[in-house]
């Protein structure tokens, strides 16, 4: 197994960070604008959707206030179907730090490769708009290169 692993400083409060990760309002402000479900209750299901090129339904696992969240992937592309999105939070010379790790991959497939770099413009989303108010959600985002 394999893991796609990105750590981020975000000059905002754990809290802030971890409703970023848990509602799903705050969700579709910097993952995609397309964004439903129940974020803050462990066994809820969020759904993240991608126009044309499909989504993610991901099973809330675990919910740690201000410091750690983990979805399991429900429905979704085959490679991501049971691999867990993991986020973990701390504190740090007035950062929270988040460390992601999207674990579980079978095999370093060129779609991993992919989703490596989407996640790495995602998460700068999310640290633009808890630290500006604004980020670039789906379809928003930073361009990286389609997928079909």
């Amino acid at each position: 197994m394999v893991d796609i692993l990105h750590r981020i400083g975000i000059q905002s409060s754990p809290d802030e960070v971890y409703a970023a990760l848990t509602s799903a309002d705050r969700l579709a402000g910097w993952w995609t604008t397309d964004t439903q479900g129940v974020g803050k209750d462990a066994g809820g299901v969020l759904k993240f959707r991608f126009g044309n090129a499909g989504g993610f339904d991901m099973k809330v696992l675990e919910l740690n206030p201000d410091n750690r969240v983990l979805w399991e992937v429900v429905d979704g592309p085959e490679e991501w179907i049971a691999t867990h999105v993991d986020w973990q939070l701390s504190q740090a010379d007035g950062y929270t730090i988040v460390l992601f790790k999207h674990e579980g991959w079978k095999e370093p497939v060129e779609f991993m490769h992919h989703c490596s770099t989407r996640w790495a413009t995602f998460l700068m989303s999310m640290k633009s708009l808890l630290e500006t108010g604004e980020g670039a959600p789906y379809p928003h985002e930073v361009e990286v290169s389609n997928w079909t």
